[in-house]
C-alpha cells in the first residue's frame, strides 16, 4: 500500500491517481482485479502498461486483459476509487 496525505491507497489506486486517472478498482472473489479507467489515452496506456508488467507489490501477473474500450465526450468519474 502506499500513502497519499496520510490516506492508504491500494497500489492501483495510488498509480491511477498519480496519472491524472479517474475510475475505479476493485478486487474479484476470483482473485483478480477488475475496473474502469478514464483520462487521455496516453495516461491511460500507461496504466495498462503498469497493471500487465508491475501492479501491487504482492500481485502476481498471469496476464491482464483490457476490453470495452471507447472514447468518451466526458468523464463520467471525479476521482480514482476502490470499489469494496
Amino acid at each position: 500500500y502506499s500513502k497519499n496525505n496520510g490516506i492508504s491507497l491500494f497500489p492501483p489506486q495510488a498509480e491511477g491517481k498519480k496519472l491524472g486517472l479517474v475510475g475505479w478498482v476493485q478486487n474479484t472473489n476470483r482473485g483478480t482485479v477488475q475496473g474502469q479507467l478514464q483520462g487521455p489515452i496516453s495516461k491511460v496506456r500507461h496504466m495498462q502498461e503498469w497493471l500487465e508488467t508491475q501492479g501491487s507489490p504482492k500481485s502476481h501477473i498471469d496476464r491482464a486483459s483490457f476490453n470495452n474500450e471507447k472514447a468518451i465526450a466526458k468523464l463520467d468519474y471525479s476521482d480514482f476509487q476502490i470499489v469494496k
